[in-house]
């Protein structure tokens, strides 16, 4: 297993107890170190099918319950707001499963997408400082598919390859009301982002997964060059989410 996968999985497992092992450093010019919320308030236990769905997902993610159930949320927020949901970045599909667990729970007619390589980490690049490319590879789409089937979630579309380069000709025409990158990279995120941001409508949602892990630099590099834009709202979400709305 490679070292960077040890990593993510120890600090996920830490999470769900509420610790942090991270440890403070610098990384591009960016501080990383622990960040302990002082606030308590917990509603994912009080949603009994938010927690029903991730204890079936939760083995075939690496992200934490806060930001799982961030997503959850987020999915009903958009419900009214045109266009189909998209994950670029599913390795297991425990994240793209809550998502669409969540619109049809909702039965929201939206169709989601869940692209990835299966093939690991595509498009590192000189802004990513420990990402070489290929990382994240012990997936399959029928890992995907089993648990789609787990959870009896039929609103889903899986496209295998790069993104969106191997996707333009089945999604050159969709809308996108919700998307999450959880690509790791920068010049993937990018590409993401340039290809779904004129396809959005006002109100659509950007979630970035990765924005707050030091292991994944090239995300907040990325986010950073889109603050201020008059289009959008950009927002840290200290769970390390970062989220851009699109207000005009």
């Amino acid at each position: 297993m490679q070292p960077i996968m040890i990593r993510h999985r120890l600090k996920s497992f830490a999470a769900r107890f509420g610790i942090d092992i991270s440890r403070r450093r610098i990384v591009s010019g960016m501080h990383y170190g622990p960040i302990i919320p002082l606030a308590t308030y917990s509603p994912w236990f009080d949603d009994r099918e938010f927690m029903r769905t991730f204890r079936i997902a939760e083995k075939n993610t690496l992200v934490d319950i806060y930001r799982c159930h961030e997503l959850w949320e987020l999915v009903g927020q958009v419900a009214d707001v045109p266009g189909a949901l998209l994950e670029v970045g599913v390795w297991r599909g425990g994240t793209g499963a809550i998502i669409a667990a969540r619109a049809k729970q909702l039965g929201m007619s939206k169709m989601t997408y869940l692209c990835d390589t299966f093939e690991g980490v595509a498009k590192a690049g000189a802004m990513d400082t420990t990402y070489r490319g290929g990382e994240h590879a012990d997936t399959s789409q029928s890992m995907v598919e089993g648990l789609l089937q787990r959870l009896d979630l039929t609103n889903v579309e899986i496209l295998k390859g790069i993104f969106p380069d191997d996707a333009k000709d089945a999604l050159v025409d969709e809308r996108f009301a919700f998307v999450h990158v959880d690509v790791d990279v920068y010049q993937s995120a990018k590409g993401v982002v340039e290809f779904c941001w004129p396809r959005m409508p006002v109100g659509g949602v950007v979630v970035f997964d990765d924005y707050g892990f030091w292991s994944c630099d090239g995300i907040p590099k990325l986010v950073g060059e889109y603050r201020g834009k008059e289009d959008r709202i950009v927002l840290h979400n200290l769970n390390g989410h970062a989220v851009m709305i699109k207000k005009r």
